[in-house]
């Protein structure tokens, strides 16, 4: 396995990818590539009754923090890694990603969301699993670190 491909956007099942990448990275002398999406647009309420209007979204900083969180992770841990700020569809973007690397992997956490949130926001890794030809572990927050493995097609 020479390269990983690493979603984070900084949140607690995130972070637990991160780690897990780093241990698989280290196990294998795997580089890893840690990327961040963020959406073209930025869905924001228009009045008091529920219409949503969008407006373009720029990246800013505190969309680099998890990149640079877990690019400081692997530099602590003495494991390769670049880091990449992707725009658009998540899903999309990440799989376009690996690729275009030809990744071996592709590791994402899981937020664990229920039934009914996970129907109407969509799901990160629910996608990942559909959309990949690629092998993706699917890491599941972080009470309790259980890592569910799932090679997709």
């Amino acid at each position: 396995m020479d390269r990983i491909v690493v979603a984070t956007d900084g949140s607690p099942s995130s972070r637990e990818a991160v780690q897990l990448a780093l241990e698989l990275a280290k196990e294998h002398d795997s580089k890893l590539y840690f990327v961040h999406v963020v959406p073209e647009l930025h869905v924001v309420p228009t009045n008091g009754f529920g219409m949503l209007g969008a407006m373009p979204r720029e990246i800013t900083e505190e969309d680099q923090e998890p990149l640079h969180e877990a690019e400081a992770c692997a530099e602590e841990e003495g494991v390769w890694a670049r880091t990449a700020t992707l725009r658009g569809d998540v899903v999309d973007e990440i799989v376009a990603y690996a690729d275009n690397l030809a990744a071996d992997l592709i590791v994402v956490g899981s937020r664990g969301h229920g039934t009914l949130t996970s129907a109407l926001l969509g799901s990160v890794s629910r996608g990942l699993l559909s959309e990949s030809r690629r092998p993706v572990v699917v890491v599941r927050g972080p009470a309790g670190i259980e890592a569910q493995a799932t090679a997709s097609r």
